[in-house]
């Protein structure tokens, strides 16, 4: 049997491996509560909303693509706008297109060739994020400006290029002669065809290469001579 000396130091053995166990259980109490706390800092701190810096408004931008790939790079950037939710910042792009009509052999045929090849319009405020998305879509070489620097077109520019049309009323009828003053056609001189008024365009007839040709044309780039 063990004397009272020993079951004394074996008492006081196991009150002190009691209280140490419950200091232990008290610091790990104490460092959960500072981890929740810090949790719920964390997230009352990620609860708040940035102010959203102030945009500029949308303004045109033309970008220089690789020859072929005018469309491709549409596809591209709306695909982007629509997995990054930038709809309010890229409202449009477009590959600016014109409908002609071919007469070879006595048969019409109806082609749409792009105004514009190598090139894509963004209407788009300028941010570093919209121009990341845009400068780097695959096909896109560039921006069109000094050194490559975006620089909007001016709203001359936007309507000579038909890109936007201002309400025109335009007193032009069949078989009148008229002279295209925009465009890939610019300084060609031809009859009209036809005047659509719902659409605010005018077919010509032009003489292209020695061939007859029928070009739909909008109202503001045609002027009676």
């Amino acid at each position: 049997m063990l004397d009272e000396s020993k079951i004394e130091v074996m008492d006081e053995l196991e009150l002190e491996s009691e209280l140490e166990s419950e200091e232990l259980d008290e610091e790990i109490d104490q460092k959960e509560e500072l981890e929740e706390e810090s949790d719920e800092e964390f997230e009352s701190e990620d609860a708040i909303v940035a102010p959203k810096k102030k945009v500029d408004p949308p303004k045109w931008y033309v970008i220089h693509t690789y020859s072929g790939y005018e469309n491709k790079v549409k596809a591209n950037i709306e695909k982007a706008i629509e997995n990054r939710g930038m709809q309010d910042l890229i409202i449009q792009i477009t590959v600016p297109t014109q409908e002609t009509v071919e007469i070879k052999n006595g048969v019409k045929k109806r082609v749409q060739r792009k105004i514009y090849p190598g090139y894509v319009l963004v209407k788009m405020s300028m941010t570093d994020e919209t121009w990341f998305v845009v400068r780097n879509t695959t096909g896109v070489t560039s921006f069109v400006g000094p050194a490559s620097k975006p620089i909007p077109l001016t709203d001359e520019e936007i309507i000579s290029m038909g890109i936007e049309m201002p309400d025109i009323a335009l007193d032009i009828s069949v078989d009148q002669l008229v002279r295209i003053i925009a465009g890939p056609f610019d300084g060609s001189v031809g009859n009209v065809k036809e005047v659509n008024a719902q659409k605010k365009t005018v077919t010509v007839s032009l003489s292209v290469f020695g061939r007859e040709t029928q070009v739909e044309l909008d109202y503001h780039i045609v002027q009676r001579m």
